[in-house]
């Protein structure tokens, strides 16, 4: 066994801060200076330096000095294929995927095209702090095969693929839902708990699915439970009007999946950007997960995710928050939460009362208010509690995988480092309150640039030059 130190600032969550409104430092865990034990790329022992060091002489430590060590970036929702094309001009979300998508996943039928923009991917992730993705491939399986085989050799956590669809796209783009089928059996099969990757049965869209492509999935997801499901909902208006014609016995876009029983714990939608109340009632109860993806909804003009709505107590959605490259055009989770927080302000004026005094709801217009340990508890704890795996991962628990983080809270634009001066005198941060004030700075004002590391389970993939 091989046992490794990590000294250093740490801040991680324990609860969810929406749980802890007006107290939100009770959700999350600060060390000034911490140490992190970590055996064969699983977390030992987790706490105050001190503590911890004396109760494991000897072990070597690396010491990672003027840093903010957060648990790895998780994102929910993106897409593989989809790197090259990231920043293509101009189009909502169907004309842009004609034009510009589905010629480029075609060329993942190739496997050496695949498996340079499977590296070209990884390493993009790597270099934004992302340590796990929920990723959609292709309609081909040769990209699920190379996503995984080199994932595996990273050693990183992937769920993903063969991305189903049989209607609505280009004739040579499409699959039949029997080859579909007999793909994804085979590749549950091949992947499916191996290592750390993890399989999920994923249909593009409802647009983009027959009702025999979604009986194909409901047959994979009873035969196998303990895989994930993972497909698009409500995140276009021209999209959701479409599914209702393509479906016209449902009467919404979550009836539809509901409808091949593939609802449920382990399923995400990606955007839901047009769930009416009572479709977040429903996935909520069942324990559903929603993608918040807000760089795309803005990229591509879809609209505004309701925040607010989402964590509403009393019918809470699961979520995490997804990239959804190449529709986002940024790798960055960090990107996300900028976007994230603009978003949320955005809904949080349209409920105030001072546009509207009909649709005024304060409590919902707070709850849209993206704080820093809202934002980054939903890129990590948040994140793996959406996708149902934070068990594994999320937090610095013993006993979970050892994938973190290391930021430089002055590491983003030139005029960063001047403003963290107001909140911690040039030096790193002595409390919670001041990490949380830094790490918004980072959300706000920075981006990649404040990845300055990223390990995965012990072992470090990435240094900024």
């Amino acid at each position: 066994m091989t046992t490794v130190g990590i000294r250093g600032t740490f801040f991680d969550f324990v609860d969810d801060p929406w749980k802890h409104v007006g107290n939100e430092q009770a959700a999350a865990r600060f060390h000034q200076d911490g140490l992190m034990v970590v055996t064969d790329g699983i977390i030992k022992a987790f706490g105050p330096y001190e503590k911890i060091a004396a109760a494991h002489p000897g072990v070597e430590i690396t010491d990672i000095k003027d840093r903010i060590i957060v648990p790895g970036f998780i994102d929910g929702h993106i897409h593989l294929p989809q790197t090259r094309v990231l920043g293509a001009y101009g189009e909502q979300l169907l004309p842009w995927l004609q034009k510009w998508v589905y010629p480029e996943e075609l060329k993942y039928r190739d496997r050496n095209y695949a498996r340079e923009g499977v590296k070209r991917f990884l390493d993009a992730l790597l270099a934004s702090g992302t340590t796990t993705c929920q990723a959609f491939t292709s309609s081909s399986p040769v990209s699920t095969e190379e996503l995984f085989e080199e994932a595996a050799r990273r050693n990183m956590r992937v769920i993903a693929g063969l991305t189903g669809i049989d209607r609505n796209a280009p004739a040579d783009f499409i699959d039949t839902p029997e080859n579909f089928y007999r793909d994804s059996k085979r590749l549950i099969a091949q992947y499916h708990n191996k290592g750390r990757n993890l399989y999920a049965i994923t249909p593009r869209f409802a647009f983009g699915a027959s009702p025999e492509l979604l009986k194909a999935c409901q047959r994979l997801k009873h035969e196998h439970p303990d895989c994930w499901v993972n497909t698009h909902i409500s995140e276009n208006p021209a999209e959701c009007t479409g599914v209702l014609v393509e479906h016209p016995d449902c009467q919404d876009y979550l009836g539809v999946y509901e409808k091949f029983d593939l609802v449920g714990p382990k399923f995400s939608g990606g955007h839901g950007v047009y769930l009416s109340n009572n479709e977040f009632r429903r996935m909520s109860k069942k324990g559903a997960a929603v993608v918040f993806c807000p760089c795309s909804n803005l990229f591509l003009g879809s609209g505004l995710f309701r925040l607010g709505r989402a964590t509403d107590p009393e019918h809470r959605v699961k979520m995490s928050f997804g990239t959804d490259v190449g529709g986002g055009n940024r790798f960055s989770m960090i990107s996300v939460l900028d976007d994230a927080y603009k978003v949320g302000m955005c809904n949080n004026t349209l409920l105030d009362g001072s546009i509207d005094p009909a649709r005024k709801d304060l409590a919902e217009a707070e709850r849209n208010k993206l704080s820093p340990y809202r934002g980054f508890w939903s890129i990590t704890l948040g994140g793996a509690e959406g996708l149902y795996i934070d068990d594994r991962l999320g937090n610095f628990e013993p006993g979970k995988e050892a994938d973190f983080v290391a930021l430089d809270p002055n590491g983003g634009q030139i005029a960063q480092a001047w403003h963290q001066s107001l909140i911690a005198d040039g030096a790193g941060p002595r409390t919670m309150d001041e990490a949380a004030s830094m790490l918004f700075a980072v959300m706000m004002v920075g981006d990649d640039r404040c990845v300055d590391e990223t390990w995965v389970m012990g072992k470090r993939l990435y240094k900024k030059s």
